[in-house]
């Protein structure tokens, strides 16, 4: 009786829209954007120093917010996200082949408000090319798993 009382909600909600949490529009949305990682684009931001943990290390960086730059490219609008781009992630290369997956949601300071940087110095110096030239370091991670070293891309998808 239960399972069949859970089908017969679930399978109203696949018939009414209205009753889904939200109502995805990916035709509105562009998928996938790349994100350019310029040093003009980089220059053009506020910059913030950076303290994460990696290897047992403490890593004293500059560099600016994952959101901040995702917003002045264009690939995030401006304001509380809503709707579809609560539905968008954000894909981090490295150039060894690495990657690094978070939810938008999570990134956005009104939803999630994790905190990700991509920084261009560390310890005073530029990155040397084992690192750099640029990281992607993740401060509130208690694994540094989603630290991406020789950032290579970004790229911001609407989820399928």
């Amino acid at each position: 009786m239960a399972v069949s009382l859970l089908a017969a909600v679930a399978h109203a909600q696949s018939q009414d829209p209205a009753l889904r949490a939200s109502l995805p529009r990916p035709g509105e949305i562009a998928s996938p954007v790349s994100v350019p990682l310029d040093a003009d684009v980089m220059a053009a931001l506020p910059r913030e120093p950076v303290a994460a943990r990696v290897d047992g290390t403490t890593l004293r960086c500059e560099g600016v917010p994952l959101m901040a730059l995702l917003r002045a490219t264009g690939a995030v609008p401006e304001g509380p996200l809503a709707g579809a781009h609560l539905l968008r992630y954000v894909l981090a290369d490295a150039r060894d082949g690495s990657r690094a997956l978070f939810s938008l949601a999570e990134l956005d300071p009104g939803t999630g408000g994790r905190a990700a940087y991509v920084v261009d110095r560390c310890d005073g110096r530029a990155l040397d090319p084992d690192t750099g030239p640029l990281r992607l370091p993740v401060p509130g991670d208690a694994l540094a798993v989603r630290g991406v070293r020789q950032l290579d891309a970004i790229t911001v998808v609407l989820a399928p």
